[in-house]
Order: structure tokens, then sequence, then C-alpha cells
């Protein structure tokens, strides 16, 4: 058995066979093609997994600040930790929200979305899990950091989804080997963009910005594919959002995430506006 920083309860081993039988299942030289629909379901399964590691983290956060006092008041009444509880329940929404459109989309057979959903979701939301499962433990302070605690299993979990079923790179020339092979899939996006542009007008000038790229990319979009991969994930959960989910939720999620002053690096620059604050009650 293999000795992992996290994931304990999952065991792996390596195993080499010998002289063993196989079955050829699908066109020889043409693996990739033949597997792919498998390798959807299983980075689906990483941004299930990577969602409920943010919502699990998110709510130990609020759950601690509402009891903890400091300064004379409660965390979770404190501007400044309002703003960075804001930003983790607003992740751990877009979150679920791009999951479950991928989950409809597996359910429906929209093979297009289901093609090309999976790799950004996987990247973006599996890339954003461990900076919320830290804030989280930031939180909570220096009992969040120790062993015994959920959000120490929480924190060393929460990269591996990231690395299993290909690492991040891997995820993003995927998505552009999807736009140059399978044209289906640019139009699947920029459909899912419109449908929720005409409610945010930051989405729109974000679609406006997208559309050019997507239809007519240049020779250096590879080099420039992460940025990409992280722009359409940022994008197609701000329309799932404004579609689907409560509408405070998604204006917050728009203010902080697409491009504009209460956009930051790291959670709480953005800051929390005095409405967006029944956004902790609900997340919680």
């Amino acid at each position: 058995l293999k000795h992992k920083r996290g994931n304990g309860s999952n065991a792996s081993a390596e195993m080499e066979l010998f002289d063993a039988s196989a079955w050829l299942i699908g066109e020889a030289g043409r693996g990739v093609a033949n597997i792919i629909r498998m390798v959807a379901l299983t980075r689906f399964d990483c941004m299930v997994g990577s969602a409920g590691l943010m919502r699990q983290a998110a709510v130990q956060a609020l759950h601690h600040c509402r009891h903890r006092s400091a300064f004379g008041r409660l965390l979770v009444e404190q501007p400044v930790m309002q703003g960075v509880l804001l930003d983790l329940v607003v992740e751990s929404e877009a979150a679920l929200a791009l999951t479950m459109r991928a989950a409809r989309a597996l359910d429906a057979d929209e093979q297009a979305a289901v093609r090309i959903l999976t790799p950004i979701g996987k990247y973006w939301i599996c890339k954003r899990t461990p900076t919320v499962a830290a804030e989280a433990m930031e939180c909570i302070g220096g009992s969040g950091f120790m062993e015994d605690r959920v959000l120490a299993r929480l924190y060393r979990e929460a990269p591996v989804n990231a690395i299993w079923e290909g690492s991040g790179n891997v995820q993003c020339l995927d998505v552009l080997r999807a736009f140059a092979r399978e044209p289906g899939t640019v139009e699947t996006v920029l459909a899912e963009l419109r449908a929720g542009a005409s409610l945010d007008a930051g989405l729109e000038r974000e679609l406006q910005a997208i559309e050019p790229v997507l239809t007519k990319p240049d020779r250096g979009i590879e080099a420039a594919a992460r940025g990409w991969v992280e722009r359409l994930a940022i994008a197609l959960q701000a329309s799932t959002l404004l579609r689907f989910a409560n509408p405070l939720t998604a204006e917050a999620f728009c203010r902080l995430r697409l491009p504009g002053p209460h956009r930051s690096l790291l959670p709480g620059g953005g800051g929390c506006d005095p409405r967006f604050a029944p956004l902790l009650e609900r997340g919680f």
C-alpha cells in the first residue's frame, strides 16, 4: 500500500500483472478516445468530492465564528471576518452549482457539455479547494491546525483531486484540444454564457471578451491555457448561479469573482457589502 499525505481512508496500491489475458474493447490506436467517457465520469467525481470538501470547510469556519468572540463581538459580526466568510460561502456555492450543471449534462447525455464542462470544472474547482480549506482553518485559528480537528484532515485531503485524473496542465490542454477538435464544445460554452449574460452587466462584458478568443484562437493560447480556463470556469459559474441559484448569492459571486474593483486574489479582499450579510446565515 502507498503511504499518502492525505486520503488515508482510501487505500491505494500499485500492481504489476504478468502473463495476464486482456481483451480489446475499442479500436486499436484510439485509446484516449475510447476511455474519454470513463474519464469524464471520474473527473466529475473529483468535482463532487472537492465541492463537498469546500462545503464542509466553509461550515466548520461559519460554526466557529458564530460562537467565538473577540473584542467584544462574535467573529461573524465583525466586518473583516464577514468578508472572508462570504468568500468561502460563494466559492462553495459556485463549485456546487457548476458541478450540478455537469451532473445534469451527464444525465441528459449532453455530450458536448459533458466533454467541455468536466475538464473546466475539474481544473478550477479542485484548484480552489486547498485555498478554501486553508482559509477555513485560519478562521478557526490554532485549534484548527490540530491533527484531531476535522480541518486538518480536510486540508490534507484538499490537493488530491487536482492531481488525480489529470493534473492542472492536462485539464487545460484537454480543454484546448476539445475546442480544436470538437467545434460543438465552443458553441456549448458560449450558449451557457449567453444564457446568463443578460442578467449581469459584468458577465456580459466578460462574454464579449471571451467570445473572440474562443471563435478565433491565436497561436499563443496554449501558453495562456491556465488563465483562459480559469476565466471560463468563473464565467460559467457566474452564469449558472445567475440562472439557478439564490439571486443574492449570484450577485455576490459576480461582484467578487468577475473582473472589477472587488475582485481579490485572497479570500476577504473584496469585503462584505452589508446587503450580503444574510448569505452567512444561509451558508450555515
